[in-house]
């Protein structure tokens, strides 16, 4: 059973789910032919990538604080998946616009945080593989106990790289902070957002660790860091955020993400505040960002699970 979270803080889940998924269309559109962002698409097994994570998170998270942010053009798909925005199960918050990850994250963290200003957040991409669900999220569930003893922190959930690649943040760990989750935590020395290939090879030699976008931190420290970061942006949301659930919520929230600068969380939030960041091992349980065909092939056949369409593929090829 996974550790109660301590009572200066309860555990919400902010589930992302606003992307376009571009890279990744190509193989979506060979197993659905209506135009469904790579989150709502069933790549292995009967249940999509949203559901995936949705379950995932809710073996430590109930419903009721469960936060799913998505977009306003992906209506038929979330309201399929979750019966739209005022359904009982995880509150959804629909943008009206992609603006990014870093909207993507704070918008929801300033919500949650009108709600309990105390609150621990676990953010949860929808678009990653992970071989033990349980595994998994025991060390989230650790790792968010270790948070309420570090509050000042983000606590990042890095993964072991099998190689140099270029397409993930990457997290040089620093010294120990903390014994606990499994794997210690460590402070964070630097933090690089989809590096070169030769700066990708250098943290590799120096212990580096994938970031898995996955992290664990109090809502008033998240909303710190968009403060310090990209403070036009977290000005903008601070406003929005009270909005949301209003009866004219709709156009007041066209109006204001018209004006909403577009950023990344990874490169314009947390490169620029390695200060206030922490890591810790993810245990090897199976993991992937599936952001490419090439990786998602990769990792159905390195696991042994080979869905239909994949057969096809093979065949076709």
């Amino acid at each position: 059973m996974s550790p109660r979270v301590p009572s200066s803080g309860r555990l919400w889940s902010v589930v992302l789910a606003g992307g376009e998924g571009l890279r990744l269309r190509p193989l979506v559109e060979r197993i659905h032919a209506d135009g469904r962002p790579k989150q709502y698409a069933v790549i292995v097994g009967n249940r999509s990538l949203l559901r995936q994570t949705l379950d995932r998170s809710g073996l430590i998270v109930p419903p009721e604080r469960t936060v799913v942010v998505t977009t306003r053009t992906h209506q038929p798909f979330y309201s399929a998946e979750l019966g739209g925005p005022r359904a009982a199960g995880p509150r959804v918050i629909v943008q009206p616009r992609d603006r990014g990850t870093a909207a993507g994250v704070l918008l929801p963290v300033q919500w949650v945080a009108r709600q309990d200003p105390h609150a621990l957040v676990a953010v949860f991409p929808s678009d990653h593989f992970v071989g033990d669900d349980f595994a998994f999220t025991r060390h989230v569930a650790h790792l968010a106990v270790v948070a309420a003893r570090h509050p000042e922190l983000i606590h990042l959930l890095g993964a072991e790289p099998d190689g140099p690649e270029t397409g993930y943040g990457w997290i040089e760990p620093g010294d120990e902070l903390d014994r606990a989750p499994s794997g210690g935590l460590r402070r964070v020395v630097r933090f690089w957002e989809k590096p070169t290939p030769e700066t990708a090879l250098a943290c590799m030699e120096r212990g580096g660790l994938w970031n898995t976008f996955v992290m664990v931190a109090r809502a008033a420290t998240l909303i710190e860091a968009g403060r310090r970061a990209v403070p036009d942006l977290s000005e903008r949301l601070s406003r929005i955020a009270p909005l949301i659930g209003s009866d004219p919520e709709a156009p007041i929230l066209d109006s204001a993400y018209l004006r909403t600068p577009q950023a990344n969380f990874s490169a314009d939030v947390l490169a620029a505040v390695p200060g206030m960041l922490a890591v810790s091992r993810m245990p090897p349980i199976g993991w992937s960002d599936w952001g490419t065909p090439d990786r998602v092939i990769a990792t159905l056949r390195s696991e042994g699970i080979s869905p239909g369409w994949l057969e096809e593929l093979a065949t076709s090829a």
